[in-house]
């Protein structure tokens, strides 16, 4: 540790003082879900979380009318005491850090429950896109945080603007449920918002939301397809995948070890260049139609395989009514049936609020699901 001091009429004298790698981690209550607030193991991972060169600092929740450029907090030391109201993924995704590079690693968390990406957004965002607005006037208002454009970003965004980080993970999606069509465009805006703001492209690693019940529409599987668009469009981020670890019946799926190791995984392949295997699972990249078939061919393929005979592909006719087809792996690609399906439009894959992706890797990790034209 180094010690800074500043020295002028009086003398500020900092101690404990490490130098190494900044993420901000953010989103609504499954990034700020803590150990003490229920996650598998908990007393096991509270008891471990010792590591001196893994430093926290919460981003008190507040909104405001007004940008704000002032925070009340202080950095802490990973201990038990600390780490078990701190986020649980960013524990883990930053101790894994800490581990792999040998270096210090700082986390800021600056996370609500229950709000919705406009929330997080500038002024500046909506004025570049005005539609932006009337997107966000889609939210109903809720009980349990600000539902406003940028009340959250003034407050606690803001304030940190000045100071670098290396990168942020991200995990948030279930409050816009209300206008899920329209999240790939207010998601893409709010990450070129933030790189805009720190002048710097930094990655951006977030969590698809997992499946859940939320009851009848499609809103759920519409948000994750919309995130799923974004990480293939959008340069410099990426999306983990947790259909596998969730819990259709809690929203709050309480496995949060394996997400923030999962999304360490893609800091430490994709940014620092340290390790080099698979990260992700497999992500479709062409579409082939042919007489009474369609083959699809995935990157990530290798291992390629489905863990349960369970029909998970759909085909849509030109009325735009979706059948379930038979789906058969040949080596890396899959080929659908369309026999009967007159003029196919589009292809869906593990469809469904609480579908469960059953086509994985060699890793084990499963595909998203998806709905995409031919």
């Amino acid at each position: 540790p180094f010690q800074i001091k500043l020295k002028g009429y009086n003398e500020i004298l900092l101690d404990d003082i490490l130098i190494g790698e900044v993420w901000l981690a953010s989103g609504q209550s499954n990034m700020e879900w803590s150990a003490n607030s229920g996650i598998d193991e908990a007393a096991k991972h509270i008891d471990e979380a010792r590591n001196e060169e893994v430093r926290f600092f919460e981003v008190i929740k507040r909104s405001s009318e007004n940008e704000q450029d002032n925070l009340t907090g202080k950095w802490q030391v990973c201990t038990p005491e600390t780490m078990q109201n701190f986020s649980a993924i960013a524990y883990f995704f930053g101790d894994k850090l800490q581990k792999e590079l040998k270096n210090p690693i700082g986390l800021i968390q600056s996370a609500w429950g229950g709000t919705p990406a406009e929330a997080w957004m500038s002024e500046k965002a909506f004025e570049l896109d005005a539609e932006l607005s009337n997107i966000a006037k889609m939210l109903p208002d809720q009980p349990w945080g600000p539902q406003k454009p940028h009340l959250i970003y003034k407050a606690m965004i803001a304030p940190i603007i000045d100071f670098n980080i290396a990168g942020v993970i991200w995990y948030q999606g279930e409050s816009n449920t209300s206008n899920a069509e329209h999240y790939e465009r207010v998601f893409s805006a709010l990450i070129k918002d933030w790189r805009d703001k720190w002048q710097k492209d930094f990655p951006f690693y977030y969590v698809q939301i997992a499946p859940y019940d939320y009851g009848e529409g499609e809103n759920g599987v519409v948000v994750r397809n919309e995130q799923r668009k974004v990480s293939v469009n959008m340069a410099n981020t990426a999306m983990v995948v947790v259909s596998d670890i969730g819990n259709i019946k809690d929203i709050h799926p309480k496995n949060k070890k394996d997400v923030g190791l999962r999304l360490a995984d893609q800091a430490l392949v994709k940014h620092y260049q340290l390790m080099n295997k698979t990260v992700d699972g497999p992500v479709l990249e062409k579409i082939e139609k042919e007489k009474n078939r369609i083959v699809l061919t995935f990157k990530n393929a290798v291992g390629l395989k489905f863990t349960n005979k369970e029909d998970q592909f759909e085909v849509a006719n030109k009325e735009g009514t979706f059948r379930k087809v038979k789906a058969t792996m040949k080596g890396e690609t899959i080929h659908l049936n369309t026999k009967g399906i007159e003029d196919p439009q589009k292809i869906r894959f593990a469809w469904g609020n609480i579908v469960l992706s059953n086509l994985t890797n060699e890793t084990g990790l499963p595909a998203s699901s998806f709905e995409v034209d031919l």
